[in-house]
Formats: C-alpha cells, structure tokens, sequence
C-alpha cells in the first residue's frame, strides 16, 4: 500500500468510515476493471478475427494492459464473489444476441459504464486511477466510432445481394421475408410519399433490418437517413453532391451513389462513394425513360470499380445468369422480391445464385 493510500485510510477511519468501506470500494474497482477488461477482451476478438484489423486489435490489447496494471492485489483480495449479491442478476437482453453489432455494442456500453465507475470510486483510492479510466473511457467511445464504420464496411463488402423498396401494400411483410431469407441490405426508396409517413417507415424498416443483422439505407434523403439513424444513403446523380452528404453524415456511415456511364462511375469513386450502383443494366419501369447501360457497362465496372458495385435495373432470376457471367458479383433487385409471391423464397434463390460465384 502506497504512502498516498495509508492517508486516505487513516482519514476514513477517523471519519467514522473504517476499513469496511475501504473494502467495498475496493470491491466495486476489482469489479469494475474486471469488467472493462472482460469486454475489451470480445470487442478485440472480432477486431482480430472478424475484420482482422491489426491496429484495432493492438488498440483493444493496449488499452486491457493498462487497465491490468491498475488491477491491484489490494482489490483483488477484497474480492467476495460468494456473498456478491449480484452474481445471480440478469436481464432477458442479455440471455441473446442476434447480430455481431448487438455483441459489440452490448460490450463496448459495459466498458464505458464499467469506467466511468472505476473514475468515480477511484477517486476514493487514487485520483490517478480515476484520470486514467476517464481517459481509457474516451479512448473506447472513438473506437466505438471507427469500429461501427469498419463494420459498416466489412458488412457492405461481404453483401451480395441488395433489395431496393417500392412502394407495397405491405411493405414490411416482405422486407421482414426477405430479411428472414438471409437478405442482409435494404435500400427504403419512396418518392411519392409524404415526410411524415416516409420518416415514420424508414424508422420502422431501419428497425427491422438490425433486428436481422442487415444494413439500411435511405434513398436521396439525407435528413431521415440521420433521423432514424440508418446505416446511410444512397444518392442518385440529381441528389445532394457526394461531398455535401459526407458532410452531414459523418465518416461513419455509408453512401452510395448510382452510376450510369464511366464518366458517373469516375466522380463517384473520386467524391469518396463507399459503393456504386452499376445500370440499369435493362430497360427498367423503376428507371422510365432512361435507356439501360448494359451488360459492356457491367463488364466495364467489374474491371474498373475499386469500390463495391452492385449491378442494377431490370435484373431477375431469369437474366441473373448473364449479368453474373459479365462480371457482377453483387446485385440489386426491386420487383423480383417485392413483387414475389414468396419473398423468402426468392430471396433464398437468389442468394444461392450469387453465392455460386
């Protein structure tokens, strides 16, 4: 025990505290710390194996070093797990997890809450310990951002099929199907619905999606993207300038924008796209009037796109072959899923096509 930790002990005792309340506070900060670590410990773990990303995973070591060396044998041997009455505590959220996001968000909380009580019971101890863990907490709320956008990401990249909503009688009937099917992005695309009724289904269809672990986005609509706290946007060539949406959204979440012609697809890769929309590769009534780019468009992408694309327009289970066979690897379909009698089923199919490749 240090000289600074005999005074503060002398104190509580003549306070009329004594070593028991030494002793529970000692408690809470081996507790405490055991939990920070515990939870740095999963978040590192898919740093590691899950985006295999080096320095988030030495970023998550350094910071359970650390706290390891405030982990002394005083709090260590104050240590009652028998008596704890908290060993038998549980909430139904905790008994499940339906998506990595939910894993890594359910620990990156407890490491924030775990420090923010090492800060203040710290202070009892060692205001050291306390300014420590109070940096070590803002350290975890920037990781919690870069590791969300990296997700984003990883997620994106690994997607390779894309539904993009019209509007539908029972619009979430058949996302939650196709959701149910392994769909894992929705693109919320309604133009002739007013904003209080788009902003009240994107709200309820950004819900269901991370319910399934799928990405959401919001077609042109920056504002509800951020409302509703989507996964980002899509933006079509008449939309917002890339670089303006970047502003607004932030680093963190996605966008995407549509391309028809090599001259698109350069500006949108140069103002920072993280993906690009490939068509319409046919003659679609989603896209009236506009001609399709075709299948040398798609080619051209698959040779040219350093990004993630999604060929679209017109695409469906009977002319997957040949946009397959030109390069796509990715997809994105509307009226093959939302005008499927089984959306599901679809779904299933499709993906079992794509992932052929």
């Amino acid at each position: 025990m240090s000289e600074q930790q005999d005074q503060q002990q002398d104190q509580w005792i003549s306070a009329g505290r004594g070593r028991s309340t030494r002793s529970a506070v000692l408690r809470i900060l081996d507790a405490n710390l055991d939990r920070s670590r515990e939870g740095l410990r999963i978040v590192e773990e898919w740093c590691r194996f899950g985006l295999e990303n080096s320095e988030l995973t030495e970023s998550c070591k350094a910071m359970r070093h650390e706290l390891a060396r405030w982990h002394s044998d005083e709090m260590r041997s104050a240590r009652n797990t028998p008596d704890d009455p908290g060993t038998n505590l549980s909430h139904p959220n905790e008994q499940h997890r339906a998506t990595i996001q939910q894993v890594l968000q359910a620990n990156l909380c407890r490491v924030q809450e775990a420090l923010r009580s090492v800060e203040e019971y710290g202070k009892l101890i060692s205001p050291d310990l306390a300014q420590a863990s109070k940096q070590l907490r803002y350290r975890t709320y920037a990781l919690e951002s870069t590791l969300q956008a990296l997700s984003r990401r990883h997620q994106l990249a690994r997607s390779r099929l894309y539904l993009v909503t019209s509007p539908h009688e029972y619009l979430f009937e058949v996302v939650e199907e196709a959701l149910k099917g392994g769909l894992p992005l929705v693109q919320y695309r309604d133009k002739e619905t007013d904003d209080g009724v788009r902003l009240a289904n994107a709200r309820r269809l950004c819900q269901l999606c991370h319910d399934y672990g799928a990405l959401f986005l919001v077609n042109d609509r920056v504002d509800v993207a951020i409302a509703v706290g989507a996964d980002g946007v899509h933006l079509g060539q008449q939309d917002l300038p890339l670089e303006v949406a970047r502003q607004l959204l932030g680093p963190d979440r996605l966008i995407g924008c549509s391309t028809t012609n090599p001259a698109e697809m350069e500006r949108a890769l140069q103002g920072g796209a993280d993906y690009i929309g490939v068509g319409p590769v046919y003659e679609t009534p989603t896209k009236a009037g506009k001609a399709a780019a075709g299948l040398e468009y798609v080619a051209l992408a698959a040779e040219r796109s350093p990004v993630p694309w999604f060929a679209i327009g017109g695409i469906d289970g009977n002319n997957l072959a040949a946009v397959l066979d030109a390069g796509a690897e990715r997809v994105a379909i509307v009226r093959a899923i939302m005008q499927a009698e089984q959306p599901k089923l679809m779904t299933q199919y499709l993906l079992s096509q794509l992932h052929t490749m």
